[in-house]
């Protein structure tokens, strides 16, 4: 399963992930169907710093997406993915490492355009001026031109993840990129202002479930819960 010559154990790989990733697969209700969402593997860097649909995993990243989705302990029933081959690859790995063969969706509400932002030409000019993170934090303070309000992006999404929801005790993964996954989940934890350590690893995500109107999350070890239908 992991190539050989590449210095690619699959213990040494897992180091790459969150540290607080695997134990959170300790916290999760057995009883419900749960959603990993989650960030793509490690990519290649680009030389000016700007990840463009091309970009694609590194050896290391789809070694990395096999070696955590051996380790996830619960049965993936739904593989859904951004349509961008980096996000694609990540989850046809993780797929592979957890031993089962499962058709892959793409979803355009997993990238941008076609999550948060719904104009471009208005939302393009301030990601390029401002960068990922300055972006997000706008976008969580006081809104962008052309972008969705946090509250409205994510309950999109949420109810995406209710409707799709696998059986109790299944689990249905995600693959995303970086500044969705930081819309969501700091929307989610209310937390409007970000530096560079609460940004999202490659091959990082949220653990997600849902009770009724409620949405629970785990997310760096951090356990939360809210209404995600009165989000507007």
């Amino acid at each position: 399963m992991f190539h050989k010559g590449l210095n690619l154990n699959p213990t040494d790989l897992l180091r790459h992930l969150h540290p607080e990733l695997i134990p959170s697969l300790d916290r999760l209700p057995e009883d419900r169907p749960v959603s990993l969402f989650t960030r793509h593997s490690l990519r290649e860097q680009p030389a000016n710093d700007f990840a463009g649909r091309e970009v694609p995993l590194t050896a290391t990243g789809v070694a990395l997406a096999r070696a955590w989705g051996q380790s996830l302990g619960r049965p993936i029933t739904r593989l859904v993915s951004s349509p961008v081959e980096r996000c694609r690859k990540t989850a046809e790995a993780m797929a592979e490492g957890a031993g089962v063969t499962l058709p892959l969706a793409t979803d355009k509400l997993l990238v941008e355009p076609g999550s948060y932002v719904r104009d471009l030409t208005r939302a393009g000019p301030h990601f390029s001026q401002l960068g990922a993170l300055a972006f997000a934090c706008r976008h969580l303070r006081e809104g962008i031109p052309g972008v969705l309000s946090p509250t409205r992006g994510a309950r999109r999404i949420l109810q995406r993840l209710y409707q799709q929801q696998p059986q109790p005790g299944e689990l249905a993964v995600y693959v995303t990129h970086d500044t969705i996954l930081a819309a969501l989940i700091y929307c989610l934890l209310q937390q409007q202002n970000l530096d560079q350590s609460d940004w999202p690893w490659m091959m990082e995500g949220a653990f997600l479930w849902f009770d009724e109107a409620e949405v629970h999350w785990i997310w760096r070890g951090r356990r939360g819960h809210r209404n995600w239908r009165q989000l507007d």
